[in-house]
């Protein structure tokens, strides 16, 4: 005889095949009552899992509308989520993660059902396919945001990529620049038409997009400051653009020391002699006014600078070392010059003290002023550590 089971509590019957049945009524992710199966080998064991489905409706967590794989998931996620509400480059960059590692070492698996010991087989396979810790460790990160928003989305009840430990990456291939290889470089760059960004990348700490899109009218040379609000990217493998900078936090304004101040008017000069002789051929869209052109007015291309960057960097008795790691160098000399961490992060543009103190600083104070001024005269020569 077949137990009775509570009001609400659902209906299990034995099968045929000796297994048993239960099922139930509950909602699901589209707001939707639907009746829901869960099988078992013995009555107690499809009782429980009748009764864990049960408390998630009690607590407001829905079932899902479709069996969603991690495949699907992930595909809906870039298309209706990431797409649209991110900048080109962001999206690209995930989506890369996704096609080349999250759909072929996870696509298959049940996005419900998804285990930590599963993301954690899919890191060691792509580990033994050779793919390198950075990337793994990207990939996860990836894996980790798409997750989050499944979670938001009630189709899993928690982020197992989160349960798994990032993949170690060998930090002493990433270590930036002393200050005495900062001093050396720009010493070897002095004559470069683009001397003046490589003193505003290594100063100012700017990101590489942030440094092209540098205009004329975002700086203020009577109060010695400049507010970067552009940025120039390569968007689908074909145009330079400029975009506004990802959050306004990104508008802060920051010191402009004398030593920058200098460089940029020399580069003025250089400018205005190339646009001579240009002639008709100098090209730059009206109200744009960038300050690091190619010499006849357009954009600079990114990986172009970036290979500049590295051709003079071959010159100089220095290591090698990216752009992005020019940027961090900033941090370096501040903290080389024992700079309070406040003024550090007003000039990093840190979100967190835990990265240089507190949050973004929009007003370029005397303690701002005073930090880049002293590293200023560090790369000026002066100072130079033994």
């Amino acid at each position: 005889m077949a137990k009775r089971r509570p009001n609400g509590g659902g209906t299990i019957t034995k099968r045929k095949d000796g297994r048993y049945q239960g099922a139930a009524y509950v909602t699901n992710s589209d707001g939707i009552r639907v009746r829901v199966y869960r099988y078992g080998r013995t009555y107690n064991e499809v009782a429980e899992k009748l009764a864990k489905l049960q408390d998630q409706e009690r607590n407001g967590v829905p079932v899902p509308s479709r069996a969603w794989t991690v495949g699907d998931w992930l595909t809906y996620w870039l298309a209706q989520i990431v797409q649209p509400s991110t900048a080109f480059n962001t999206y690209a960059k995930y989506e890369g993660k996704v096609r080349l590692y999250l759909i072929p070492y996870l696509g298959k698996k049940a996005l419900p059902r998804l285990t930590p010991h599963q993301v954690r087989d899919a890191l060691a396979r792509m580990k033994k396919d050779g793919v390198p810790a950075p990337t793994r460790a990207e990939t996860l990160r990836v894996l980790r945001n798409a997750l989050n928003r499944a979670r938001r989305e009630e189709l899993v009840t928690r982020n197992v990529a989160e349960l798994v430990d990032m993949p170690t990456t060998d930090k002493q291939e990433r270590k930036p620049w002393s200050a005495k290889e900062a001093i050396t470089f720009l010493g070897t760059a002095r004559r470069h038409r683009l001397y003046a960004a490589f003193v505003v990348l290594l100063t100012l700490g700017l990101r590489r997009g942030e440094l092209l899109g540098m205009r004329w009218s975002d700086i203020d040379f009577d109060n010695e400051q400049f507010t970067p609000t552009r940025q120039v990217q390569r968007e689908k493998g074909k145009l330079v653009v400029k975009k506004l900078l990802k959050t306004n936090s990104s508008h802060a304004a920051l010191p402009l020391p004398p030593f920058v101040a200098e460089a940029l008017r020399e580069r003025e000069k250089v400018q205005r002699t190339e646009r001579e002789a240009a002639g008709e051929h100098w090209h730059q869209e009206p109200g744009e006014d960038l300050i690091f052109t190619e010499r006849h007015g357009g954009p600079i291309e990114p990986r172009g600078f970036s290979r500049t960057f590295d051709t003079l960097v071959g010159r100089a008795p220095v290591r090698r070392i990216t752009v992005r790691l020019a940027r961090h160098t900033c941090g370096t000399l501040l903290a080389f010059l024992k700079v309070h961490p406040k003024a550090a992060q007003a000039i990093l543009r840190h979100s967190q003290i835990s990265m240089t103190l507190d949050i973004y600083t929009h007003v370029v104070d005397d303690d701002q002023r005073a930090a880049a001024t002293l590293l200023a005269d560090l790369l000026r020569g002066g100072n130079q550590p033994g």
